[in-house]
């Protein structure tokens, strides 16, 4: 069976430096920091006080005001990412077959927002279980894909990816795969995440996962970074169309890249750390490389896990030595993250998608929030510190690693009919 060839046809992005795709590129070739102190609560008690919050964003701008309240924020940032990259896609239901479109999304923690109130609510009341009766439908990892295709009567496959912060990178697999297989012309992917609130900063507060530079918050995000502390909490959405290269021709679609190959794998080592080695990090790149039929001198980027942990940065660059070889000092290499902070499951597509955009405009976001070499990093490694870098990028690899030790790595690749 010949597989099918997958692109890339319409982006959908909303994220803290940006609430759509082109705020989203410009805050990314620009610098911009998304971190700032957090609006959502009061954080007097909470080691960190800041965050990568969503701007300027009101739901009831873009969703039905009665609509809006039955949905968590996760949800809502799904729906409207997704908005974007289907009028992006030109897509059209009404002339198409949604028996053969269908949704795979991912999210690492879902409606952790509807189940902090409801159960908050519901502590402080005699006992008596007066629970909303859209309690469960809201909180559900997989109701995001259900809302999407219920919105727009999309009947292919159409289920939720969980593996923490690899889960959106899964997503992206699950859709490409289905689609070389034939057993869908389109699907809508990608993934959102809302963890800020009092049970996503405390929670990772309390596994010592988080930066707590509440003094500089713009800064605080550093990866690769002499000094960095922790990762910095976002949240988000991103969304990617993803159809097969005959669907997409026969409609006249306009193409950003070409998908070519996913990777999975595990590290098999501990519940949050790294492998210290990153042998699941080399492992998964060298199935990403495997499924598209590349070697290490055909990528020219690497958006990296990178979060600014002090062992998560320093594994992934073993694993991207160890493979790479001589190959590694070509690649520009950036973390993304340094800006948007970490968007857990969102993370993936998100990061997907400014690797997309540096295969379209030939520019490699950099890595912000760089003052001091560590030694512990090879010095020959360029990982696009502080400022954007023109290049051509014919392919570009994203990595996302998720806490339980799961690893997963796309590849696109400039588009050639």
């Amino acid at each position: 069976m010949e597989l099918k060839r997958v692109v890339v046809t319409g982006l959908g992005a909303l994220t803290p430096i940006g609430n759509t795709v082109e705020e989203y590129w410009n805050g990314l070739i620009n610098g911009v920091s998304g971190a700032a102190p957090i609006t959502r609560f009061d954080t007097e008690k909470f080691k960190t006080k800041f965050a990568c919050e969503l701007k300027n964003f009101v739901a009831e701008n873009y969703l039905d005001k009665k609509e809006a309240r039955k949905l968590d924020p996760f949800v809502q940032y799904a729906l409207v990412s997704t908005e974007e990259a289907v009028k992006d896609a030109g897509l059209d239901f009404e002339k198409l077959n949604t028996n053969r479109i269908g949704v795979i999304w991912g999210a690492g923690i879902g409606g952790l927002k509807t189940f902090l109130d409801e159960i908050t609510d519901f502590a402080k009341g005699d006992g008596t279980p007066r629970l909303n009766p859209f309690f469960i439908p809201k909180m559900i990892i997989d109701i995001a894909a259900g809302h999407i295709s219920i919105k727009y009567g999309l009947r292919g496959p159409n289920f939720a990816c969980v593996s923490a912060c690899a889960s959106s990178t899964n997503a992206l697999i699950d859709a490409f795969n289905y689609i070389r297989l034939n057993k869908a012309d389109i699907i809508v992917s990608g993934g959102s995440e809302a963890i800020i609130n009092e049970a996503g900063i405390g929670g990772f507060n309390a596994m010592h996962a988080l930066s707590t530079r509440n003094d500089d918050p713009q800064t605080a995000s550093r990866p690769f970074d002499l000094d960095r502390e922790g990762f910095v909490a976002g949240e988000g959405s991103g969304t990617i169309i993803l159809e097969s290269l005959e669907h997409a021709k026969a409609r006249g679609a306009k193409i950003y890249a070409e998908i070519v190959g996913g990777g999975m794998s595990a590290d098999a080592n501990h519940i949050t750390a790294p492998h210290p080695e990153g042998l699941g990090a080399k492992l998964v790149m060298q199935g990403a490389l495997d499924d598209a039929g590349l070697t290490t001198a055909d990528i020219d980027y690497i958006n990296v896990h990178g979060t600014s942990t002090p062992l998560g940065d320093i594994s992934e660059t073993k694993a991207i030595g160890s493979l790479f070889g001589e190959d590694a000092y070509k690649l520009n290499i950036s973390s993304t993250k340094s800006m948007t902070g970490h968007l857990l499951g969102a993370a993936g597509a998100v990061e997907s998608i400014a690797s997309i955009l540096a295969i379209k405009h030939g520019i490699v976001p950099p890595t912000i929030n760089h003052f001091t070499d560590d030694p512990a990093f090879d010095p020959k490694l360029n990982f696009t510190f502080n400022k954007a870098q023109k290049r051509e990028v014919r392919a570009a690899l994203s990595n996302t690693f998720g806490f339980g030790g799961h690893n997963a790595s796309v590849i696109f690749k400039k588009y050639e009919d």
